[in-house]
């Protein structure tokens, strides 16, 4: 790229343009911005020698500046408790970071590899990322941009669980064959000290215990290592003199362990849907076993086993019960249940049904010190195309407002428009408007997730991006600062009759799954006028008002009449004005809920349902 004097650059953007407009480029934040050199545009009426345009597409380069919406396909959740800030790793590799609104950073591994799992180095500025192609890397998010300092391959062995304690300098990381190998994090290389499966459990024993599915350091003593074996084994390792202090076997598969924080009892979770709590002086048998959905059976008998267990989070209180959460565990005899997260506080048991699968979930807890009263406040639950922040300080359990732009593909965006420029009272003027329809019944606390720095550039500008979605419905989303902020939510399908049931079947072939999908939007920001046009051949105009208003809306039809000749023999170069010969437009709303025929001369009669 050639060297070339900026100022000399914002002379001939001056002197290109018109005296007296404003030019919007493209540059910082999510859009662009105008540039306004000072000292260089003399009086306004004074005529000007024209300057030859010395700028050429070399100095120019268009680079992404922000990525809005959900990660795609996320696989794991990491939170550093001191800043405040939140990690989703995902199956294509991408790490998102979230902070306060308006903290939103983006990194990708060059791999590509899914992120199985990632642990913050927590108050360093340092998150560690555990692949699917068996590799860890060291994240350092103290820089603008962050980056990778250090990665480290497995090449014998595969990845299943790691463990970073609180200010230690050991990640600890559980293989497929059974075995732990310690990293120092400083270095970012294999110790040495190696943890084989066949030292850790009894000689007798001959049969493999199972991958590592879990690894914890003991809140009492750090030098004493948990580790949890999928086929139900659990050895407490002293670190150093090297050997195990104690082991627990229990038949049923373990998928999570949880310690209580005074580093006596731990909690597993198993395979049939049960929680057991083990003592660590006596390991011969759980001390309490108990299967929270399963039915208890008149005869006895252990109550019914249920779904498994994914995870479990055991989380202290001072001045009240401890709170035990976890994801799974439903008995089998419903099958149509949605996925749920299950806390259980004393003898309350409350179940929080999601609309889609959980990946994850955090307890977020007032303390990083794993030996002090935990004081859990909210639990953060990563589902498969949404993200739940969940108040555990009131007794209902409300959800927080989430603030980040997660649900525009809420329904699928099928089409979208930018507007630069806009004036300046039209945002406060939707936001407004969109106000009065918010959702109610959200906890009152402020969002926990509050860490990092943002700081708003000085030339921001109004800037709106409006989507059209596949279920009619229409958002207008304030770009300005390149956050996105939801304004105001306009639904297109409520001017149509709904269709009564058994009406239409004879077009149930022709009717499209999403009759009311967006396809073309316009809008006038200075005289608010917009217009949608939809999949099922209707344009709509729609005119601002800031009050709600009843009226009669006007329908007219319009039949398109095209030329035979422009049917057989098409241009190349030319599109047709409509992709589909026989597409009608009545304008506003049909109100009959027949179906129309519009047909060409010299071609197939085709039918399209209107709405």
């Amino acid at each position: 790229m050639k060297k070339f004097n900026f100022r000399k650059v914002l002379d001939g953007l001056t002197a290109s343009s018109p005296v007296g407009s404003s030019g919007g480029g493209s540059g910082s934040g999510a859009g662009g911005g105008s540039v306004h050199p000072g000292g260089t545009a003399g009086a306004a009426g004074t005529p000007r020698e024209e300057i030859q345009e010395t700028l050429t597409s070399d100095y120019f380069q268009i680079c992404k500046t922000v990525r809005h919406g959900f990660p795609y396909l996320p696989t794991a959740l990491a939170f550093d408790p001191v800043q405040k800030i939140l990690a989703i790793g995902t199956r294509t590799g991408a790490i998102r970071i979230l902070g306060r609104p308006g903290v939103d950073c983006y990194c990708q591994h060059e791999s590509g590899a899914a992120v199985l799992q990632l642990q913050f180095l927590i108050n360093e500025g340092a998150l560690v990322s555990a692949c699917a192609d068996d590799a860890l890397h060291l994240w350092n998010l103290r820089q603008k941009r962050p980056a990778v300092l250090h990665s480290l391959k497995f090449n014998r062995e595969r990845i299943t669980y790691c463990h970073l304690p609180f200010q230690s300098k050991w990640l600890y990381v559980g293989t497929e064959r059974g075995n732990t190998h310690i990293v120092n994090i400083e270095s970012f290389i294999l110790s040495g000290y190696v943890i084989m499966w066949n030292k850790a459990i009894e000689l007798s024993t001959k049969t493999h215990p199972g991958p590592v599915v879990h690894l914890s350091d003991s809140p009492r003593d750090e030098g004493k290592l948990l580790i949890g074996y999928e086929n139900g084994t659990i050895v407490f390792w002293d670190l150093r003199s090297k050997r195990a202090d104690l082991r627990a076997y229990y038949d049923e598969a373990i998928h999570s362990v949880a310690w209580h924080h005074e580093g006596k009892q731990f909690m597993c979770s198993h395979s049939d849907g049960s929680l057991t709590l083990w003592n660590l002086k006596s390991p011969n048998r759980p001390f309490q076993t108990t299967i929270p959905h399963g039915k208890v059976q008149r005869d006895g008998k252990k109550p019914e086993s249920c779904k498994p267990i994914l995870k479990v989070e055991y989380k202290t209180c001072k001045n009240s019960e401890p709170f035990v959460i976890f994801s799974g565990g439903l008995s089998y005899d419903k099958p149509c249940r949605r996925p749920s997260l299950t806390i259980m506080h004393g003898k309350a048991i409350t179940v929080l049904e999601m609309d889609h699968p959980i990946v994850d979930f955090l307890t977020l807890c007032e303390t990083p010190y794993p030996n002090e009263f935990q004081e859990p406040y909210a639990v953060v639950v990563l589902l498969e195309k949404d993200l739940i922040v969940v108040d555990l300080t009131q007794s209902n359990f409300p959800i927080f407002e989430n603030p980040y732009p997660i649900d525009i593909h809420e329904s699928p965006v099928t089409c979208t428009e930018y507007f630069a420029d806009c004036p300046p009272d039209l945002i406060p003027v939707l936001y407004s408007v969109g106000a009065k329809h918010k959702k109610q019944g959200y906890s009152n606390k402020e969002w926990p997730i509050s860490g990092g720095a943002w700081n708003l550039g000085a030339q921001t500008y109004p800037e709106i991006i409006i989507t059209g979605h596949a279920d009619g419905s229409v958002k207008f989303w304030d770009a300005s600062a390149i956050t996105l902020q939801m304004l105001y939510k306009l639904k297109t399908s409520k001017v149509f009759e709904k269709q009564k049931v058994g009406e239409g079947k004879a077009t149930a072939e022709i009717v499209e799954e999403d009759p009311f999908a967006v396809q073309m939007m316009y809008w006038c920001p200075e005289s608010r006028i917009f217009c949608v046009a939809g999949v099922s051949a209707y344009v709509i105009v729609y005119k601002f008002s800031k009050h709600e208003v009843n009226t009669e809306i006007a329908s007219l039809e319009v039949r398109l009449q095209c030329e035979v000749e422009d049917i057989i023999t098409p241009e190349p170069e030319t599109n047709p004005p409509f992709p589909d010969a026989s597409s009608q437009l009545p304008s506003l709303k049909s109100l009959s809920g027949s179906t129309n025929t519009v047909a060409c001369e010299g071609t197939m009669k085709d039918s399209i349902p209107c709405l």
